[in-house]
């Protein structure tokens, strides 16, 4: 295993510290350099400590070559583990509004199914500069969500971040539709044409074959049948 996969799988153990650490019931925090630490700010060192991970990942193994089929199907799921994690936490803070977390986390899900939709078909749906837009947002956005849990006054930033997470989640939707619809429909409509037209000669040539056998049957009927003497 190299390190950019590592750091991918590191990123998903990061997972279940970051829920602990937004749903933790009883008010608890740690003490470093004499400073209080919440755990609103403990979940947001996790966070981002697992989001610079993805960028670093990423870029190393671009750097280093060492781009894999196992790193390429982890990163995505790692990213949406993430952020589903941290969305569906704040929705349990009663922070975060559930239809928010809902459309973003559905948005997720049905993006992934296009891209396996497309792989399966032999095209590869790359992430546009949407999709990396809308991710630098999420980041942004959920990490005031997490902080204005205990300072309210900027809850009116977190919010406008969120309806911008928002607005560019539909936005890539939409862009990853059209590429799908383009490409990956164009594509399977062109291999049904090819098939509908193999079996229709298939069709004729069993049906050019049958003739030729009757027409020889009878050829060899009146061969056979022995001349009438009048």
């Amino acid at each position: 295993m190299n390190l950019p996969n590592a750091l991918t799988i590191l990123r998903i153990f990061f997972v279940p510290l970051l829920v602990a650490a937004l749903v933790q019931d009883d008010d608890f925090s740690l003490h470093l350099a004499g400073l209080p630490l919440t755990q609103e700010w403990i979940a947001l060192a996790i966070f981002l400590a697992a989001a610079g991970t993805d960028l670093l990942d990423g870029y190393l193994a671009r750097r280093w070559k060492q781009v894999t089929t196992i790193g390429t199907l982890l990163d995505p799921i790692a990213d949406k583990l993430l952020i589903s994690a941290a969305l569906i936490s704040l929705v349990q803070r009663r922070t975060l509004p559930g239809w928010m977390a809902v459309l973003i986390i559905g948005r997720e899900f049905a993006v992934s199914g296009l891209r396996s939709i497309a792989a399966a078909e032999g095209y590869t749906i790359k992430a546009s500069d949407l999709g990396k837009t809308k991710m630098v947002c999420q980041v942004v956005a959920v990490s005031f969500m997490m902080v204005s849990t205990r300072h309210p006054e900027l809850r009116l930033t977190a919010m406008a971040l969120m309806w911008a997470v928002v607005f560019f989640a539909i936005l890539s939707a939409v862009s990853y539709f059209r590429k799908f619809w383009r490409k990956v429909d164009h594509r399977v409509k062109l291999r049904r044409r090819r098939e509908l037209l193999m079996l229709e000669r298939k069709r004729q040539k069993a049906l050019l074959r049958q003739r030729g056998s009757s027409g020889t049957s009878g050829l060899g009927d009146r061969i056979l049948k022995p001349p009438e003497v009048s």
